[in-house]
């Protein structure tokens, strides 16, 4: 289905861009994942199917070390790399400047886009018609400490891990990084992999420092681009009352807070489901905002 398209970046790493090809006249849609994510996860399937049939064209990021192929930097991607998502917005608003652009974000692809949205503020218009956010921990001090306890420790905590432990111990032995294998190994929260790995790699003190900096919560009064943002009440990593005390969401920001849908699940239908609600949602609202 997809088309890969290989970005050379000026710091010498690169970005594995997988494209949805139609009209270039048409709409672009353009799709961040979530952590360990890529463009083949059941929502960036489903969302780029929906928008072939609308007959505009997507593309789906794949952040750093996430397309398949190690990056090659230390550095990877993280929750708050909103400088990721504007060089990305940017220059592929500069490739199509005459057509409308829509940016959607899923979980910690969420948390970064509302992060930029919010810090950017009006400036936000010049690049990008409207945005959706899906399942974004707003706040990832909250988040990752629901993730480190109960239930989510071995199912998803567990499951990040696997692929996080051994993608850094790859570059620590390609990059000869003063980490050892043992404290690898050893990190059982994603609390201790951010603080061993994740915050140093990206610039950041420690993990408080991560996840108090990386948090996209403080900027949402900010942002000025129409955005929706759906979060469900029963997500299991963030309560979906974080957005009512998150300040005064601007008449930008369109908040929907289903009753179901977990992390990203937002099934439909008769078992054993569909994935056509979300999409469906959230190419509804980019149509009722076409920009300028």
């Amino acid at each position: 289905m997809y088309r890969r398209e290989r970005w050379e970046m000026p710091d010498g790493d690169f970005l594995d861009l997988d494209w949805i090809d139609g009209d270039a006249a048409k709409p672009l849609l353009v799709l961040f994942h979530g952590l360990e994510g890529s463009s083949r996860g059941h929502y960036a399937l489903a969302l780029m199917y929906a928008t072939r049939r609308l007959g505009w064209r997507g593309v789906a990021v794949n952040f750093r070390g996430c397309s398949g192929t190690p990056n090659r930097l230390p550095r990877a991607y993280h929750s708050g790399d909103s400088a990721e998502i504007d060089r990305v917005l940017r220059h592929l608003k500069s490739c199509a400047p005459s057509v409308p652009v829509y940016a959607a974000g899923v979980s910690l692809g969420a948390n970064a886009l509302l992060k930029w949205l919010g810090e950017s503020g009006m400036t936000a218009q010049e690049v990008i018609c409207a945005a959706a956010a899906v399942s974004a921990p707003v706040d990832l001090a909250d988040a990752g400490r629901r993730l480190d306890r109960g239930f989510n420790r071995y199912t998803y905590t567990r499951h990040f891990l696997h692929t996080l432990r051994r993608k850094a111990l790859e570059k620590i032995a390609a990059h000869r990084l003063p980490i050892t294998a043992r404290a690898v190994h050893a990190a059982k929260t994603l609390y201790a992999f951010d603080d061993l790995y994740t915050a140093p790699m990206h610039g950041y003190r420690d993990a408080n420092d991560y996840w108090q900096r990386a948090s996209s919560k403080p900027w949402l009064n900010a942002i000025a681009v129409h955005t929706l943002i759906v979060h469900a009440h029963n997500d299991p990593f963030l309560s979906a009352s974080t957005y009512a005390d998150a300040g005064q969401l601007g008449p930008a920001i369109t908040l929907e807070l289903p009753d179901q849908g977990g992390h990203v699940g937002f099934v439909n239908g008769a078992f054993p489901g569909e994935l056509t609600w979300l999409p469906n949602r959230i190419l509804d609202f980019f149509i009722q905002h076409p920009g300028g």
